[in-house]
């Protein structure tokens, strides 16, 4: 009998400890899962855009265009943060993506450049231009 009351408040103090790392954990995988995403979205969009690059006929400002009404018919990114590169028929969309969860955490944990500022997440796509064959 002795044993067993001394063991009565363990569980509570496994749980305790556990609890707080489940949840880091998930809300990790879910976030990053985000971040995975936003970079299939810029990745999509970019390919849209070097699609109408290769055409013969294209002006930046319509590539421009099209990147933007693909990422804002999408309705995931905030179309104001995108930044658009366009080189010939290489088009480059880039975003400042921004952890909603894990960012402020670690914020609070360590100060710092890194912890404090986005990651800029970056998609190319090149298609090549047949038009002139």
């Amino acid at each position: 009998m002795r044993d067993i009351r001394s063991e009565r408040g363990s569980a509570v103090i496994e749980t305790a400890l556990a609890i707080p790392l489940l949840l880091i954990l998930g809300v990790g995988i879910a976030e990053l899962g985000r971040a995975y995403q936003t970079s299939q979205v810029l990745t999509n969009a970019a390919r849209e855009g070097a699609r109408v690059a290769a055409l013969s006929n294209s002006a930046a400002n319509a590539v421009d265009a099209e990147v933007r009404q693909y990422l804002q018919t999408d309705g995931l990114l905030s179309d104001a943060t995108v930044g658009v590169n366009i080189t010939g028929s290489e088009v480059t969309v880039s975003y400042p993506f921004q952890f909603v969860v894990l960012q402020p955490v670690a914020q609070l944990l360590v100060s710092g450049s890194m912890v404090d500022s986005p990651i800029r997440v970056t998609a190319t796509s090149v298609k090549r231009n047949e038009a002139g064959s």
